[in-house]
């Protein structure tokens, strides 16, 4: 098993006060570091939440997101600096900006991006302004330059370097009008991965991003890739999904390549499971992913 850090990054800045800033404590209360035999090494908390539109790039909170980003990638990089893998347990998905910028101070790297969602939207076709539902789009380059080119790096991961697999949200999203997703950037929708077997799907996945970004790549986890039925404690919900066991593949192959240096989970609502039975299974989810590492 990897020699696994624990950051808590409770950020909601992207989304709104729902629950999911407390991801991590629930987690944690499941006994996952004791699992992974890891330690929670700090947690990085958000400025505070403006619910107000920023008039100027559409967002919500887009000067706050910038300064965390800064500080959970400093986290991060120190984590990265020890030799240690990250696990960020967000939070939402905006947490992905920080992580990502961590690896960008450093090296060229890949993104294998898992999410029932592309996560593309431009902030005028993005209903609330919820950088949640942008953070690809920015990681890539695309929106507002206070969060697409932070630190003035640019893009934080090239379109070639990223790998989608497992959303379903393309009918829906058209219909907001977000923007195609590039066609250099590797999509892999969820019937796709049920054609191929989510094993071979990943297989496929990290081959494409370990032929390109060699410093490695980073796993990026919304758990609304998971079924509705399965996972119903999410703030954006539809309908299917991938299995427990998918998942669990999925994960356990990338860890398993060698080449994946941290790992995000984001959008989890504890407040939408009052009995604690989804939280149970996450953690015992995440901890079979890296326990099948041998």
């Amino acid at each position: 098993m990897r020699n696994v850090a624990i950051i808590e990054a409770p950020s909601v800045l992207g989304l709104r006060p729902t629950g999911v800033e407390d991801l991590a404590s629930a987690l944690l209360g499941a006994g996952l570091a004791d699992a992974l035999g890891a330690r929670t090494v700090g947690r990085v908390e958000p400025p505070p939440y403006d619910p107000e539109r920023d008039a100027q790039t559409g967002l919500l909170n887009p000067d706050g997101i910038a300064a965390y980003s800064a500080a959970l990638a400093d986290a991060v990089g120190a984590v990265l600096d020890g030799g240690r893998f990250p696990l960020v347990l967000g939070g939402d998905c905006s947490v992905l900006l920080g992580n990502l910028l961590a690896l960008r101070r450093r090296d060229r790297h890949g993104l294998l991006f898992l999410d029932g969602h592309t996560d593309f939207y431009q902030p005028e076709a993005e209903p609330a302004g919820e950088v949640a539902s942008m953070e690809l789009a920015l990681a890539t380059g695309r929106g507002p330059r206070v969060l697409a080119d932070l630190e003035g790096r640019g893009p934080l991961v090239r379109d070639g370097d990223v790998v989608a697999l497992g959303f379903r949200d393309a009918e829906e999203s058209a219909a907001f009008g977000m923007q195609p997703l590039p066609a250099a950037l590797h999509a892999m929708e969820l019937d796709t991965v049920r054609a191929l077997g989510a094993a071979e799907a990943v297989r496929r996945a990290v081959g494409l991003l370990s032929g390109g970004a060699g410093a490695g790549f980073w796993v990026h986890l919304d758990v609304d890739v998971l079924d509705d039925a399965l996972m119903p404690a999410v703030d954006y919900r539809q309908p299917d999904g991938l299995t427990w066991q998918e998942l669990e593949t999925i994960l356990r192959t990338a860890l398993a390549s060698g080449t994946a240096v941290g790992l995000d989970v984001a959008i989890f609502n504890p407040r939408l499971d009052p009995d604690g039975t989804l939280t149970r299974r996450l953690a015992d989810c995440l901890a079979g992913a890296f326990g099948g590492e041998g």
